[in-house]
């Protein structure tokens, strides 16, 4: 199904259902939805918000598990004229009321499993609407079944709506903040329909496929490749709650995906799997790696022993998110984040905006309509994101003369050991191909004599025991001597956010403890000894 977006997300979803009416689009243990039981919920949905004094663009809070009821949910808002501003389930209550009052939230629509931090969330804050799903707190927030019933008795129906899809946003995705407070990346309806049908185009999607989708809904990658690419295609969707490999794999065997997204960190665990699970795997086609970078031993692993093609993308948040992909049909390149989408330019620019010739480091830059409207409320941010009408993304990358880009680190992850550039992301591929490495993370730690040194972070496979002195052997020959970590320090997990993207300010933390500079950090819990510990 080709498509050109000129619409608003709830026109374009409109006559999808019309034309694929009681073919299921949500696959799940707790019920299957067709097309046009979602469309009349949201309808519902959007026609009592509306009723309540929700107006055009009025921002809203999105805080619920993947489900069919955030599909409704999303959908219902949209349709409503309002913003969708979804939420971290991972974050804390004071988090979460942060990105409320910063959007200027009007209203929040929450799971009831999440009642008592909305309800912390949003103390101090004047809401005009609170939203359950789901059994729950009575009286202290709004039935979201009600609603969407008194909705559906209401003759007039949702409102109509004008606005201009290049410039009504749609969803405002708060970035994870990795300094300072979060931003809110504005998304337009053009920026997500125009990223949803690139990916349509770059994966093949047909009416046939359905997505398995256990990355958190909330997030720019499941939100738009795991619902609104299937929304606006006519396939279905099978949202899993929570990532557990077993039930993962029973889902893909009941509801019959053939699509999985994930991110390395799930590929890894995939592989622990027993014999016997594999066959379940048999009707996935095509398996979409994004969020970090995917070590090369991990992917030829999974390849190998699941018998699925692992197409490496890319994407930032800003760009609604992706803008790059290995071909389904054509040259796969590991370690390359692939090519650039249908509609979407790819550059490498120096720090003063200017390209940089192909096999050369510099920040990858993007243009074209996915391209985000920029920060809310934030014009001088929004200003020093760009090149022009190009969007940096922060990553220090490469072209080959094939075109296809290499994500080489964050920029702000780069290490500056005696004057030379040390990317954290060769280290850990070295380290990744130990047999006994099952994880690592490479940060800077602070030196007074190299200007900077590469820690390694490592977790290891069961059972298995490696010394420090084994660990340098490994890397000795394998990396130069200005890359070799001056410590490796041994975890039993490494930390993470909702999306499964390791956390290395949460690492770097534990060198300032070391120091005596901070705190020990809750989410990494770290074990040293003196055979597997820090020199």
């Amino acid at each position: 199904m080709t498509h050109t977006p000129i619409d608003l997300i709830p026109e374009r979803f409109r006559r999808v259902a019309a034309a694929r009416g009681d073919a299921l689009c949500v696959f799940a243990d707790t019920g299957n939805r067709s097309f046009a039981d979602l469309d009349r919920a949201s309808d519902g949905l959007a026609a009592a918000l509306a009723a309540r004094g929700l107006q055009m663009a009025d921002r809203v809070g999105l805080l619920c598990i993947n489900g069919a009821d955030f599909v409704i949910a999303y959908l219902g808002i949209l349709k409503a004229g309002a913003t969708v501003v979804p939420l971290n389930l991972m974050l804390s209550p004071r988090e979460m009321g942060y990105i409320l009052a910063d959007s200027g939230a009007r209203g929040l629509i929450h799971h009831h499993t999440y009642h008592a931090a909305a309800v912390e969330a949003c103390a101090g804050l004047d809401l005009a609407l609170r939203v359950r799903i789901g059994e729950g707190d009575g009286a202290a927030a709004l039935s979201c079944d009600a609603l969407i019933g008194e909705g559906n008795q209401n003759p007039g129906g949702p409102p109509s709506l004008t606005a201009d899809p290049a410039e009504s946003v749609a969803a405002i995705l708060y970035t994870s903040g990795t300094t300072g407070h979060p931003k809110g990346a504005m998304l337009t309806h053009r920026n997500l329909l125009n990223n949803a049908a690139s990916v349509a185009q770059a994966l093949g999607f047909s009416c046939e496929d359905r997505v398995l989708v256990v990355l958190p809904m909330f997030h720019a990658f499941a939100a738009t490749v795991g619902m609104l690419t299937p929304l606006v295609q006519g396939c279905g969707l099978v949202p899993v709650p929570r990532f557990d490999p077993k039930a993962v794999t029973q889902a893909i065997a009941t509801h019959g995906a053939t699509i999985f997204l994930g991110v390395p960190s799930m590929y890894q665990v995939l592989l622990r799997l027993d014999d016997a699970a594999l066959p379940a795997w048999g009707g996935v086609r095509v398996c979409v790696s994004g969020g970090a970078a995917m070590p090369a031993a991990v992917m030829a692993a999974f390849e190998r022993r699941f018998g699925v093609p692992v197409l490496e993308g890319d994407g930032p948040t800003e760009c609604s998110p992706v803008t790059c992909v290995n071909p389904l049909i054509g040259e796969r390149k590991p370690g390359s984040v692939g090519l650039p989408v249908p509609g979407v330019a790819m550059c490498i620019l120096d720090a003063d905006g200017r390209p940089v010739a192909d096999d050369l480091p510099g920040e990858v830059c993007v243009r074209g309509p996915s391209v985000m409207k920029g920060y809310f409320n934030l014009p001088e941010e929004t200003a020093a994101a760009f090149f022009g009408d190009w969007f940096r993304t922060g990553d220090l990358g490469t072209r080959d003369t094939d075109g296809y880009f290499y994500l080489v680190d964050r920029i702000k992850d780069l290490i500056i050991v005696n004057g030379m550039n040390v990317y954290p992301r060769v280290i850990e591929e070295v380290l990744y191909a130990h047999p006994g490495v099952m994880e690592v993370a490479v940060v800077g730690d602070p030196d007074s004599r190299h200007g900077e040194v590469p820690v390694a972070h490592l977790v290891l496979k069961p059972e298995v025991a490696l010394s420090v002195a084994q660990l340098r052997d490994w890397c000795r020959g394998r990396l130069g001597r200005h890359e070799l970590p001056r410590r490796y320090v041994i975890h039993e997990a490494l930390p993470r956010n909702a999306a499964g993207k390791v956390l290395k300010r949460e690492l770097r933390r534990t060198g300032e403890v070391e120091r005596g500079v901070a705190a020990p950090p809750s989410e990494c819990r770290s074990v040293t000894s003196n055979t597997t510990g820090v020199r």
